[in-house]
């Protein structure tokens, strides 16, 4: 199995994520409706973020910026090699755990696990933190976006 089938398997088997053909080529990866990333047959992989994320990310060196929409929330990774696979995984993951923590019956705590199982940096943290429901507080209150 290639590095492209082994992360379609991956991403397909996350809950509420489906696959279909992409429309410029390769496939796409949707949760629900929305599209959270997709791969091309010759290993780039496309991913949507709200711009803050995006440019967070390339601030940081963890994607490039997209070749086609510069401009946009869109980064690009290129899946050459088994580490870039995982790296893939790790920002397809980001894309869909925005989608994923305004679905979760335990948002709060999805959050908490999910940020430390992808060794999210401060920054990063903050900005995807806005995707946890308001009700999703808990007994102990909002968490502070600055942890």
């Amino acid at each position: 199995m290639n590095y492209l089938e082994r992360l379609e398997n991956e991403v397909v088997g996350w809950p509420n994520v489906t696959i279909h053909p992409h429309q410029y080529g390769g496939k796409e990866f949707r949760f629900a409706r929305a599209e959270i990333g997709h791969v091309h047959t010759g290993g780039t992989v496309d991913i949507p973020f709200p711009r803050a994320i995006r440019d967070t990310l390339l601030e940081e060196g963890l994607a490039q910026q997209h070749r086609w929409a510069p401009d946009s929330g869109w980064v690009t990774f290129h899946v050459k090699h088994e580490e870039d696979l995982w790296h893939a995984l790790w920002l397809v993951r980001l894309s869909y755990l925005r989608y994923a923590l305004k679905t979760d019956a335990d948002a709060r705590k999805t959050f908490k696990q999910e940020s430390e199982k992808l060794h999210l940096k401060p920054r990063l943290k903050a900005l995807l933190e806005r995707f946890v429901p308001s009700s999703a507080a808990g007994p102990e209150g909002n968490m502070s976006s600055c942890d």
